[in-house]
């Protein structure tokens, strides 16, 4: 699975993750991902970085036992990715924090 690896930007200074990226990353049919998202069973969190990691986001979404990271430049330039699958296991709680593991 290959995907682009900048993200655009909306007009209000936000990241437009593709469907089908986020979809794959997440194990979900991209079609399925807006009304996961509606329902709440699909989360993100956005953060900015500060002091060394300036200039950065990290972008994390979260479904059932799984997360996906993006950390990416003003630009929208994927820098990292990374997912954790925990199966049908729950995610543990500290893994949803700002700034946890």
């Amino acid at each position: 699975m290959r995907h682009a690896r900048r993200l655009n930007r909306s007009s209000d200074g936000g990241f437009l993750v593709d469907a089908t990226l986020l979809g794959d990353l997440l194990g979900i049919t991209p079609s399925a991902l807006p009304e996961l998202m509606r329902a709440g069973e699909v989360t993100s969190l956005c953060e900015r970085g500060e002091e060394e990691h300036q200039g950065q986001y990290r972008l994390t979404f979260f479904h059932k036992g799984r997360r996906v990271r993006l950390t990416v430049d003003e630009a929208g330039e994927v820098l990292r990715q990374s997912v954790v699958d925990f199966g049908e296991r729950t995610l543990p709680e500290a893994m949803h924090r700002p700034g946890g593991p």
